[in-house]
């Protein structure tokens, strides 16, 4: 087949791959460990246009998250919605959009957002520090909770349950020993999830059940261990991801005073589409993977591409964003009046097609509320910019250790 090819910058751009414009870009390692993985015939997409035909084809399945390992897992049982395919995850697509619609959002968790947010910011002010990286996994754990059902349980111990479990920043090389050691501590982490979290969960909602994912589960007549599943899925794109996100847009901002002032005197939909713009040169998820079911063939950048069936695809999402024909001149450039300009088609960092991201409207409000009440603080400064590691499992960013004053 013919490879894909992103469309390069305009030569006189001054902003390219790895300027400061794109903080995630210095972890080469990263991506080298990736680029080593097209082996076996798979292919790698860097075309906006190619990687959207692709999401939306409908004649591939999920590769990407340990899919193998979690089909595998999965037996007979219910296979999670991340991994479902067709006409089964279009049904329980639909039927779980109640809990991530605009409206249901504003309606329903505005309001813990909000106090979430002051609470926060209460904290910092009175104790004078704080790591970000902490803060802003407690208000994601706490919001994604009440969308789940994980409410019967300590935040703060489920926080550290799953920053536990996914945490997975490349340190350098893990001997045999130290891997072994690390299932093990990752199969502890799970049956404490699943015991300490899931569990409660479950038991409250089959007495009493209230509008959210587990209790529609329950009702679908899933097992508890399928809900376990279901649950670590929703915590991973709810809670770990958005994590990571809420520090690295505070990065940008600490370090750009005029975009700083801009967030903070623009409304709402302006902190959006800041934060949109940040999320396109920053994505949390680096690359998404697919695997071909059908003989593909597909029209992009004016080509005719061919994918014979059984490939895997490894779409670069970074590539797909800062692609000129979609983002338009000096993709590597931060401008939050992009989203403004004609024709330009977005990003792909929440996904496309059948299974983009349904929280997307949840993380983009949770993080405007949340950065809006911080950097309202006289004088809030960041004193230690976060540690930059490498998760081979999102092929993203870690981003710990931030410490604001």
């Amino acid at each position: 087949m013919s490879q894909a090819h992103a469309i390069k910058s305009v030569q006189t751009c001054p902003y390219q791959p790895g300027a400061d414009e794109r903080k995630s870009a210095a972890a080469a390692a990263g991506s080298e460990a990736r680029a080593k993985k097209l082996t076996n015939g798979g292919i790698r997409v860097e075309s906006f246009a190619l990687t959207r035909k692709i999401l939306r084809s409908g004649g591939t399945r999920q590769a990407g998250f340990m899919a193998d390992l979690v089909m595998k897992a999965s037996g007979k049982g219910s296979t999670p919605v991340l991994f479902q395919e067709g006409e089964v995850h279009q049904k329980q697509r639909t039927a779980t959009a109640r809990f991530f619609a605009p409206r249901v959002v504003t309606s329903r968790y505005r309001e813990l957002m909000n106090d979430l947010s002051d609470r926060l910011v209460e904290r910092l002010r009175s104790r004078g520090r704080a790591d970000l990286s902490d803060m802003s996994l407690e208000m994601a754990v706490a919001v994604a909770a009440q969308i789940i059902g994980l409410t019967d349980s300590s935040l703060a111990g489920m926080s550290q349950r799953l920053n536990s479990f996914f945490t997975r920043g490349v340190k350098g090389t893990v001997g045999p020993i130290r891997a072994r050691l690390g299932r093990i501590l990752n199969n502890l982490n799970l049956l404490g999830f699943y015991w300490l979290d899931v569990k409660p969960a479950i038991r409250a909602r089959k007495a009493s059940p209230k509008e959210d994912v587990i209790s529609h589960l329950i009702g679908q007549g899933y097992s508890n261990r399928e809900i376990l599943t279901e649950c670590m899925t929703y915590s991973a794109a709810g809670m770990v991801t958005k994590r990571e996100y809420i520090v690295m847009a505070a990065w940008h901002l600490f370090e750009r005073d005029a975009l700083r002032a801009e967030f903070v005197a623009t409304d709402e939909a302006g902190r959006i589409a800041i934060l949109e713009e940040i999320l396109r040169l920053e994505p949390v998820v680096g690359a998404l993977y697919r695997r071909a079911q059908d003989d593909l063939t597909l029209e992009a950048d004016g080509e005719t591409i061919h994918i014979p069936a059984g490939t895997l695809i490894d779409m670069d999402v970074r590539a797909a964003n800062a692609d000129p024909v979609a983002a338009g001149e000096c993709p590597h450039m931060l401008l939050p009046e992009r989203a403004e300009t004609k024709g330009l088609q977005g990003s792909m960092s929440f996904g496309d097609g059948n299974h983009r991201c349904p929280g997307a409207t949840v993380a983009l409000q949770e993080s405007a509320i949340f950065l809006d009440r911080l950097f309202r603080v006289p004088g809030l400064r960041l004193e230690k910019a976060p540690d930059l590691e490498w998760n081979t499992l999102t092929v993203g960013y870690e981003l710990r250790d931030a410490i604001i004053a």
